[in-house]
């Protein structure tokens, strides 16, 4: 693994420990906030999320627009910018002494993400041949999911009342929930010097002087990518749709306990970091991209299915293992195809998978919610099936030649280069 992708990787993990470090807190700051303000505690869920979809929001409007911009300008400049925005984000959450301030830290917050998660995939397809591509998007992944496990621990330590903490800056407020913000921003701010320092730029290796600013047609982009962002948005859907309802179920169904609860969402990330990093690398060159995929999207559903029918946590916990090993081999598949077929636009094109991804993430809390308000396992029951025919289907996809024009590469091409 090239030296430069160590550092892209670090960035990552400090990126996703602040997505994570706002995980547990996030409902006692708007409890704090909006209650002052006079709020009923309805508004409360109502604001918690809503702070939780302008997140996702700005990841889905931003991610093509600096996709572009990274085809355009250079990868560098980009991991630059989001990192940066990263850490003023990270402190004006922890500052924050309004719901308007949140929300603003929020959408700078979600914008940053998007530059880091689209920049950091066209990097790795910068860098690596066509045939080791899967592995990097795998440690990419494992980067990832690391610093989403990280963020809460990181939290659960630093957040605390007894730090004794109490500072007002006008408007702002540092206490003993502010630290561990602070300490994200921290860690942003210290990397920050080495990248600009010791990061090369990606862009240009390996291309020639009018490759370098692509223009692509977007209509002829996605038409290219259709059917890998239409598997993009489903997985992140029922992943999202899983995180959402399963609280829910959980301790309505199950009777688990908050701790109980946490451990499921513990094991959920270390699997994927886990897997991503071992078992879809060593599946790299082995074994058909569409059946990586249709194996991914089968344990997904598997485990989907699986929870209507377990109930001790032990149990559960192997079954939400299954569903994480799925995601595990999903994810660096489909980001290598995305890469694969924008050619010299990975940019863009991994802007728009970016794109759909977020949008899976809006739609799969609501779709759940709703779900589940009708019937408790119902979410579980309509995402394993869904899961389950996106399997069958996957795996019975036709040959590369017929779905894209020489060149690209199809579900049925290996991820070795050809």
């Amino acid at each position: 693994m090239p030296r430069r992708l160590l550092l892209l990787f670090l960035i990552l993990f400090i990126a996703m420990i602040g997505f994570g470090i706002t995980l547990p807190v996030l409902p006692f700051f708007v409890e704090r906030l909006a209650l002052d303000e006079g709020a009923s505690t309805g508004t409360v869920a109502f604001h918690v999320g809503g702070l939780t979809s302008a997140y996702a929001l700005t990841q889905l409007a931003c991610a093509p627009l600096w996709g572009w911009w990274a085809d355009q300008r250079g990868r560098k400049p980009l991991l630059i910018v989001g990192l940066g925005g990263f850490a003023v984000a990270q402190a004006a959450f922890g500052l924050g002494t309004s719901l308007p301030l949140l929300y603003g830290a929020r959408l700078v917050g979600g914008a940053s993400s998007a530059a880091l998660l689209t920049t950091s995939a066209a990097y790795v397809a910068d860098t690596l041949p066509v045939g080791q591509r899967v592995v990097g998007m795998a440690w990419r992944g494992t980067a990832l999911n690391l610093g989403v496990v990280a963020g809460p621990l990181l939290s659960g330590l630093l957040a605390r009342r007894d730090w004794h903490v109490d500072v007002e800056l006008g408007h702002f407020v540092f206490d003993g929930f502010s630290i561990p913000f602070f300490a994200a921003a921290g860690m942003a701010v210290a990397v920050l010097p080495l990248v600009i320092a010791s990061l090369p730029e990606s862009r240009h290796a390996g291309t020639t002087t009018q490759e370098a600013r692509p223009t692509v047609a977007w209509g002829e982009m996605v038409g290219r990518l259709g059917d890998v962002l239409v598997l993009v948005l489903a997985s992140q859907a029922f992943l999202a749709l899983f995180e959402a309802a399963f609280a829910l179920y959980a301790g309505q169904e199950l009777d688990f306990s908050l701790g109980q609860v946490g451990y499921v969402f513990v094991v959920c990330g270390l699997v994927m970091a886990v897997f991503q990093g071992g078992v879809a690398g060593w599946m790299a060159g082995r074994v058909r991209t569409r059946h990586q995929v249709a194996v991914g999207f089968g344990l997904l559903g598997m485990g989907l299915g699986g929870l209507l029918l377990v109930e001790s946590v032990p149990v559960v916990l192997g079954t939400v293992g299954v569903l994480a090993l799925g995601m595990a081999l999903i994810d660096p598949s489909l980001l290598t195809l995305v890469a694969n077929r924008s050619g010299s636009s990975a940019g863009v094109g991994l802007g728009l998978q970016n794109m759909a991804s977020s949008l899976g993430q809006v739609i799969g809390p609501v779709l759940g919610g709703v779900l589940y308000a009708w019937r408790p396992g119902l979410p579980f029951q309509v995402a394993a099936a869904g899961a389950l025919t996106l399997a069958a289907i996957v795996w019975q996809a036709p040959s590369a030649s017929s779905l894209h024009r020489a060149g690209s590469t199809g579900f049925s091409g290996s991820s070795r280069s050809r």
